[in-house]
């Protein structure tokens, strides 16, 4: 009898687990292959580390092929999934064609940045959900200090030093906080700085307080660290139109600025629409045991799953790293359960608390539910991401480290453009270049394997 073969498709949170699960318990007993744009895992909730430079990019990523011996890498996005013949058609990074035949599918593929019916948004903001958009970023950034800087025209430096970020969600709460730290860090590194006006970041949500989906006292905590900090926090308050100059705030005010940094929170990943199945808000319907109705051969786990949250009867489970990353462990387990080996179980966690770093040694945190703030929640927070993380523990531990002794490196590294970098993406960890995954060659047939 041939070997079975699963597929897992995408490499987050939830598939990283469910392979590293796979390949720990089936030893070889059968074949693992996994799907995923690039060769690393993203450690997500350090991104804004590496945009304010506090972090090299390497840090954040955990080498797939060095982390998960057992399991057969093959670079690619999955752009369909024919139910049918059992099999999921991928693009290669070199623009091929090819198709990979399972005998049980684990779909992962998480989310991409969340887009609303703004004008002008799509074509003057940028996302946070990659490596590149990070890296984007943080040269930009360091450009318009630098431009401000070299300007006599104080206008012309008001509008480069303003930074906006429109969404007070985990993403956007953490890029302004670092951010604040970080171009106040620049400002102090130019001799020539002439102008009165000090950075200024501005974060926007139509919500009625930042980190709406957290514990108020977590979003108390945040507010405050942030408005001493110097952040214009806006809420109840977001953006009506973008533009090459500036945004317009939907109370009319315009505001003169060379970057929209767009973190309104995340959409699944359009793939699992495509899939023909029963969707709840484009997440993939699944039973507890995270099966898909009338597929016992398909399981998805992470963002793009709505999966029953049995702790909340009604409701579904929230998009977080913690639940994808327990969900792909329970998928690995139920789907080495349906090759004949135990018995499937049904997905149930309660949350163990949230953390949220707010750069320095500030932060918010409630581990078990116990609110804390200051030095104290920092340490927590940076313990429990070294816990959480699958690999390069020493190494991010290293990076703070000398972040505490030493100065940040303020330069302007270039190798990501901001054409690169669309919000519009179904896959913000590649950087989008000529030639590339979304300009496929026609004359290239399928690879089947």
């Amino acid at each position: 009898m041939s070997q079975k073969r699963i597929v897992i498709v995408g490499a987050g949170f939830a598939g990283y687990e469910a392979a590293h699960t796979l390949s720990r318990r089936l030893k070889g007993r059968a074949e693992v292959v996994l799907l995923n744009p690039t060769d690393y895992f993203l450690y997500l909730p350090l991104l804004p580390q590496v945009a304010a430079g506090i972090l090299e990019a390497r840090r954040v990523t955990v080498s797939l092929p060095g982390t998960l011996r057992r399991v057969r890498l093959v670079l690619g996005e999955a752009d369909h999934v024919d139910l049918e013949s059992r099999c999921v058609g991928y693009r290669g990074p070199e623009g091929e064609r090819g198709e990979l035949t399972y005998d049980r599918l684990v779909l992962a593929v998480g989310s991409v940045n969340k887009l609303l019916p703004v004008p002008g948004v799509a074509e003057y903001a940028h996302g946070f959900r990659g490596l590149p958009e990070a890296l984007y970023l943080r040269d930009h950034v360091t450009r318009q200090i630098e431009l401000a800087a070299d300007t006599a025209d104080h206008g012309e430096a008001a509008a480069r030093t303003t930074f906006v970020v429109v969404g007070a969600g985990y993403t956007g709460t953490e890029v302004a906080a670092q951010g604040q730290l970080f171009t106040d860090a620049l400002v102090r590194k130019q001799p020539a700085w002439r102008h009165a006006c000090r950075p200024r970041w501005m974060l926007l949500d139509i919500a009625p307080r930042v980190l709406p989906e957290l514990d108020r006292r977590l979003s108390t905590t945040a507010d405050r660290v942030l408005r001493r900090r110097g952040v214009d926090v806006r809420t109840r308050t977001s953006v009506k139109r973008a533009g090459p100059t500036g945004v317009t705030l939907d109370d009319g005010e315009f505001i003169e600025t060379h970057t929209l940094v767009w973190c309104v929170g995340v959409r699944p990943d359009p793939l699992v629409s495509g899939v023909g199945l029963p969707v709840e808000r484009g997440r993939l319907l699944v039973d507890s045991q995270l099966n898909v109705p009338g597929h016992p051969e398909v399981f998805a786990c992470g963002d793009a799953a709505a999966v029953p949250d049995l702790t909340r009867p009604g409701r579904f489970t929230p998009m977080t790293a913690q639940h994808a990353s327990r969900q792909g462990r329970v998928a690995a387990h139920n789907v080495i359960a349906s090759l004949g080996h135990g018995e499937q179980q049904a997905y149930r966690h309660n949350d163990l608390g949230f953390v949220v770093d707010l750069g320095g040694v500030k932060a918010a945190a409630n581990p078990l539910g116990v609110p804390l703030s200051g030095p104290l929640a920092g340490a927590v927070t940076r313990g429990y991401h070294l816990a959480a993380m699958p690999g390069n523990r020493v190494r991010v531990a290293a990076d703070w480290l000398l972040d505490s002794v030493l100065p940040r490196q303020a330069v302007q590294l270039g190798l990501v453009r901001s054409w690169t970098v669309p919000l519009e993406s179904s896959s913000p960890e590649l950087a989008r270049v000529p030639g590339g995954p979304d300009t496929p060659d026609p004359d290239r047939t399928p690879r089947e394997e």
